[in-house]
């Protein structure tokens, strides 16, 4: 895309202010969502995103991210840059009312920018009022402008310092340590919403900079994101450890009523169904309404081509929607001027009039590819009928455990040792890998809260398995009836009823070591595909049992890493030579009794429990499939770069 440099008309009569700012510090979890690493990264997003409208609205085709060495943030794009002069009705610079007025911004001006993903104006602000500093660097009408800012307040009058034949912005801001409980930035997290933003936006050059790591020559850690084939890629990249089912992406453009569409759609050999969605880059995660018109499409057209082809003339039962979209990978990214979302996370697209303009634009789309590729089209339908067939075999399958637990009372799992509060959010349930390390663990639980289930050896690795065998699998129920959660069907669709989630908290407890590190990848894989709002809702944790004891006498200390290891030999040993000083390498929770598996994993009092999250729902979604699926490069590379194990037992 060539950057366009008119400047149009934004200019300080643009900029609407609509309240204060003075909130916003004492309650940030309500304009950032949080203090913690989320909301610490929701910075960046906010001051992208006013970048990200820049180039929406044809004036921007570069961004360029860097992370300084103290963990401050420089944002710089090559837009128009904030206008600076005088504001008539607040009689101050546009740039301060911009940086420190909330609800404060050119979005609300149509004319200004037809389609924004910062809607409400609080974006910039906000960043500025949870900073220790920003710096606010506008080339524009070729001056370089400059205002500081401390807390949300200015330090400085807007100055010019300088002349320039640029145009841009540049935000530098630093988090307020008094605000944030975490202050390190991570570089996979942004660099994966970098490579979301270049596929969602073709043209656009996205590059981050990590100042913090250097290589041999002292170059800082850079990478560049930049997409010419966008969702089509998208899907490419998604689907790389996926074996495909067709050769290439079906790619959908269109524009109806100022509502631009684009879908990327591909189809593999798995048995999960993957669609991600996004509204002026904004990722809708409960999907909405453009989602629904893309399923209706898929499910129109599908059914439509097999019934006038007699292609499912043999099946003894109806085809569901959720057949035609086994396998399937997708993308769905529409533009929309006046986007109306549910609830305050934008989690779900609201506009009614989306559902029939998507339908419509894939339903065209669709319905030439059928015809033109048919023998694509009919490996389609083949992998639609095992899905319907395979379906029918697990609803069974599901049926029968559901119906056995009724039969049978409670229908707990034998192996279970349950806890006797019934009250879920004290309650947990410890998943112990191997029937020797549950035994102790039984032993040296507190039976009034915590509840053990053992596993016998690796459960089913669900990435590869058919949904039936599922339910076949004696680990995964016993998972099922001790959790007391249920798979049900309403309106065509599948979904995990929690309503009698029996704990609160479901912690993996597994050994250090890389088998247990499998066993503990392979339930999260059950988890992720089968049961995700577990992990949605913060139920799932991962036990960190120690590595070591190191004793001397009758002393001794737990330790979970190589450095605490050195730190307590160190802090007990009287040279190099001291042999009273015994260092124990844990290889199992079976090696240590029952008081000490309690102290040092089950105690809530001084155990490490690692929560579960999906930060970034798509590269999960792309990690699990590489590391449970049947392609071997992308895996060994993977594990290779996050190797963990390797001198672990020498």
């Amino acid at each position: 895309m060539n950057k366009n440099n008119n400047q149009g008309d934004y200019s300080a009569s643009n900029i609407q202010a609509l309240e204060g700012l003075e909130a916003v510090r004492k309650r940030p979890g309500m304009y950032i969502g949080g203090t913690d690493t989320k909301g610490l990264h929701h910075l960046v997003w906010e001051v992208v995103d006013n970048s990200i409208d820049e180039h929406l609205a044809g004036h921007a085709d570069l961004i360029e991210t860097t992370i300084h060495k103290d963990n401050s943030i420089s944002v710089t794009d090559n837009g128009r840059g904030i206008p600076t002069g005088m504001h008539t009705k607040l009689q101050k610079s546009a740039l301060e009312v911009v940086m420190t007025v909330l609800h404060a911004g050119g979005k609300f001006d149509k004319d200004t920018y037809k389609v924004s993903g910062g809607l409400h104006g609080v974006g910039v602000s906000c960043v500025n009022a949870l900073s220790i500093m920003l710096k606010a660097e506008v080339h524009r009408e070729g001056k370089i402008f400059n205002q500081t800012y401390s807390k949300g307040k200015p330090q400085t009058e807007v100055v010019v310092v300088g002349k320039t034949d640029k145009t841009g912005t540049t935000i530098t801001f630093k988090p307020d340590e008094e605000i944030f409980e975490v202050l390190e930035y991570k570089y996979e997290t942004l660099a994966a919403r970098m490579r979301e933003l270049s596929y969602l936006n073709k043209g656009l050059r996205l590059i981050l900079t990590d100042e913090r790591v250097t290589g041999k020559n002292g170059e800082a850690k850079r990478e560049e994101f930049l997409s010419e084939g966008g969702l089509a890629e998208f899907v490419t990249y998604l689907d790389e450890s996926k074996t495909k089912l067709i050769d290439d992406p079906i790619h959908v453009t269109g524009k109806e009523e100022n509502v631009e569409v684009e879908v990327a759609m591909h189809y593999n050999t798995s048995y999960s169904e993957t669609i991600y969605s996004f509204v002026n880059n904004i990722n809708t995660r409960e999907g909405g309404t453009h989602v629904s018109g893309f399923r209706r499409a898929i499910n129109r057209l599908f059914k439509q081509y097999g019934d006038e082809n007699g292609l499912f003339k043999k099946l003894k039962f109806a085809i569901s929607g959720e057949d035609f979209r086994e396998g399937l990978t997708a993308v769905i990214s529409v533009k929309v001027p006046e986007p109306q979302f549910k609830g305050q996370t934008k989690g779900e697209l609201g506009n009614s009039e989306v559902t029939g303009i998507v339908s419509r634009c894939v339903g065209d789309v669709l319905k030439h590819f059928l015809e033109e590729n048919p023998k694509v089209a009919k490996k389609i339908i083949d992998k639609v009928i095992l899905a319907a067939t395979a379906r029918h075999a697990a609803r069974k399958a599901r049926e029968m455990v559901q119906r056995k637990n009724v039969l049978t009372g409670s229908g707990l799992p034998g192996k279970l040792s349950d806890c006797s509060s019934k009250n879920p959010d004290e309650s947990e349930i410890f998943l112990v890998e191997g029937d020797s390390a549950g035994g102790t663990a039984k032993q040296g639980r507190d039976r009034n809260f915590q509840a053990i289930l053992p596993l016998r050896g690796k459960i089913l690795n669900v990435e590869k398995a058919m949904e039936h065998k599922i339910y076949e699998n004696e680990e995964i129920k016993n998972i099922f009836t001790a959790l007391g959660v249920s798979i049900e069907e309403k309106d065509d669709e599948r979904f995990l009823n929690i309503e009698k989630l029996r704990y609160h908290k479901i912690v993996i407890m597994c050994d250090a070591d890389v088998d247990g590190s499998h066993i503990v990848t392979l339930i999260l894989t059950f988890f992720f595909r089968y049961m995700k709002p577990l992990i949605e809702n913060g139920y799932i944790y991962i036990a960190a049992p120690p590595l070591y004891q190191v004793r001397k006498g009758k002393q001794f200390r737990y330790c979970w890493s190589e450095e605490e290891r050195k730190e307590a030999i160190n802090a007990y040993s009287n040279g190099e030579n001291d042999n009273s000083v015994k260092v124990q390498r844990y290889k199992g929770l079976g090696e240590m009794n029952a008081d000490q598996l309690w102290e040092t994993t089950m105690d809530p009092d001084t155990r490490i429990l690692r929560r579960v999250t999906i930060e970034d729902a798509v590269e999960a979604d792309r990690v699990f499939s590489m590391l449970m699926g049947d392609e071997v490069p992308p895996r060994r590379a993977f594990i290779e770069a996050n190797a963990k194990y390797a001198n672990i037992d020498i």
